[in-house]
């Protein structure tokens, strides 16, 4: 609900700095449209100085710096990623306008115009002829030169964090060139990109609490996807070969250095293809990205290097229990003991394992023990069946999937579809039977009936992947408006 004594004050205050600019200004508009630029401040670094340099320019950009001397007064404007130095001395601007630049605080947008030349210490400036003032700031900005450091700050007023951490931008101009790389590699390979429901009647595709909304007209009760991986595979039921969406996900669960409930990846989906297919794929991708944006073949993450130019390392789950944890087991038959298995599982978590098979309990020693241990790029595959409800069986209970860990985080997860409609529709009960809040999904076991070709399919979670690519501790540094529970 609305606190309206709340609001009512922040009104009045704001209304009371308004007002007081206005009387400043002497009634001037201190919101104005019609300032036109004939260069942005980016273009007149990307152009040849020798090209525009003397010749009468009009920009604009936002005071981050102002100094000064009686006759003469420096500013130092901002635009996207790039500043220039205004000067503005009396004796070549007329005197209206220079009485203005008295009231022109840092924080302030205006508009500039004059000549490009060089200083005595050789710094393109404008030598200013008019000072506009397009957009009056009304709270105090911090200082450009003294970076923002309080977590708080650039998390909820992420525009302040843009504006006075060049580094934070940086990350955020790399994400664009990533995703659309992603995009670009994959249409290379054929892949069409499509779209499928954000609001869905069953929430399916991984397991994980959805958020809840309805229909406000009919009272139906919708979900927030927690994947799009059903709707992907019906399309190729379909009749598509290779498909791909970037998409928004939603889970309402934790919030951590490595979690968003909002967050970004990518699915795609190849028909006759096994899931060994798409682990080359990956490596691929993420050499060609790495190449393409940072033109190198390494990158720096944390305390380690990795070199996309070789192959990433590929080991089951239950045999990289025992070489992460050797300490713990005298060799790898030690896994086949459920007994000696769940003793060290319950000295880490302290919890109760009754009900659980040996394969299920490897699961949950990865998960504890090695996970973290992981810091090579590393393709762990051979997962438990009972983990893996919507792949196909390599064997009887061993899954035809794969995960990629990097520095303890996974990073995506693939396998080879089941589409023995059959064999999911026991699955799905099987997931009933041990959670009451799973639903059935007739219109995806009903897809499977009509025959979904063999095929594998891939998720890459992209603010992971732009994490490790941007050398970035926490999550909430690459999304620009992170979900905050504080």
């Amino acid at each position: 609900m609305n606190d309206i004594k709340k609001i009512n004050k922040y009104i009045n205050n704001l209304k009371n700095k308004y007002n007081l600019n206005i009387k400043i200004y002497n009634n001037e508009i201190l919101y104005k449209n019609n300032f036109k630029i004939n260069i942005y401040l980016n273009e007149i670094k990307e152009k040849k100085i020798s090209y525009i340099i003397n010749k009468y320019i009009k920009t604009a950009g936002r005071i981050l710096y102002k100094r000064n001397f009686g006759k003469l007064v420096f500013l130092k404007i901002y635009d996207f990623n790039e500043y220039i130095q205004i000067y503005i001395n009396k004796s070549f601007i007329p005197n209206i306008y220079f009485e203005k630049i008295k009231n022109i605080n840092i924080g302030d947008i205006v508009g500039v115009e004059g000549f490009l030349f060089y200083t005595k210490t050789n710094e393109l400036s404008i030598k200013c002829k008019k000072i506009i003032l397009i957009t009056k700031t009304l709270k105090i900005f911090p200082d450009k030169f003294h970076k923002i450091v309080n977590n708080k700050i650039i998390y909820r007023k992420r525009y302040l964090d843009l504006i006075c951490n060049i580094n934070s931008k940086n990350i955020f101009i790399v994400r664009h060139k990533i995703i659309n790389e992603i995009r670009n590699f994959l249409i290379k390979k054929k892949f069409i990109e499509v779209e499928t429901p954000i609001l869905q009647n069953i929430p399916d595709g991984a397991d994980a609490k959805p958020f809840e909304t309805k229909l406000n007209f009919s009272e139906k009760k919708l979900y927030l996807r927690i994947s799009p991986e059903l709707y992907l595979k019906k399309l190729i039921v379909g009749g598509f070969n290779k498909i791909f969406e970037i998409n928004k996900n939603f889970r309402n669960e934790g919030i951590s250095n490595i979690h968003n409930p909002e967050f970004t990846m990518i699915e795609l989906y190849s028909s006759y293809v096994r899931y060994n297919k798409l682990i080359l794929l990956i490596q691929y991708l993420f050499k060609y990205i790495v190449k393409k944006i940072f033109n190198k073949k390494k990158i720096v993450y944390k305390d380690i290097e990795i070199d996309f130019n070789i192959p990433f390392k590929k080991i089951s789950m239950k045999k990289s229990i025992y070489i992460y944890n050797k300490k713990l087991f005298n060799s790898i038959k030690d896994l086949n003991s459920k007994k000696k298995c769940i003793k060290i599982l319950q000295n880490v978590t302290k919890k109760e394992y009754k009900n659980f098979n040996i394969r299920e309990i490897h699961y949950e020693l990865f998960k504890n023990i090695v996970e973290k241990k992981i810091k090579y790029p590393t393709f762990i595959t051979n997962y438990p069946i009972e983990i893996s409800p919507l792949s196909k069986k390599k064997s009887k209970n061993i899954a035809e999937r794969f995960e990629l860990f990097i520095y303890g985080i996974e990073i995506c997860n693939g396998f080879s579809e089941l589409n023995d409609p059959l064999d999911q529709s026991n699955r799905f009960i099987n997931q009933i039977s041990k959670n009451k809040d799973k639903m059935y999904n007739y219109e995806y076991i009903e897809s499977l009936e009509y025959g979904l070709p063999p095929c594998s399919g891939l998720g890459i979670g992209i603010d992971r992947l732009i994490m490790l690519l941007t050398n970035s501790d926490n999550i909430k540094n690459v999304i620009l408006f992170p979900n905050l529970y504080y």
